[in-house]
């Protein structure tokens, strides 16, 4: 299981409302080893946001601070992406597509080092 696979994982496991425990300290656990590191996420409508993973809520949207939006224009210009700042924003869990958390090699083996 890759990086992002492992985010994705604990932070769905984390976000779960089913009440179901799963072991609940070791998913606070893994949720903390993604705290304030620079996190990509992907929405469905092919918006991309680039921050500092904040938060996750009981429900499994994520907050980021400082945060960009990074988006394709369609028409002719010489970037193919658009960005602007948005500083603190919410990303609802029905809207997430992907998750791709920035670390190191020794940090991606900790992740990857988690038992589910």
């Amino acid at each position: 299981m890759d990086t992002e696979q492992q985010a994705q994982t604990s932070l769905n496991q984390a976000g779960s409302s089913d009440g179901s425990n799963l072991n609940g300290s070791s998913l606070v656990a893994r949720v903390k080893k993604l705290l304030f590191r620079q996190m990509l996420v992907g929405i469905s409508d092919g918006r991309f946001f680039l921050g500092t993973f904040y938060c996750i809520d009981k429900q499994g949207n994520i907050i980021l601070q400082d945060a960009v939006e990074y988006r394709s224009t369609r028409r002719s210009s010489p970037s193919p992406m658009e960005q602007r700042g948005l500083g603190l924003i919410l990303i609802p869990v029905s809207c997430r597509t992907s998750c791709h958390v920035g670390c190191s090699i020794e940090e991606q083996i900790s992740l990857l080092s988690l038992k589910e």
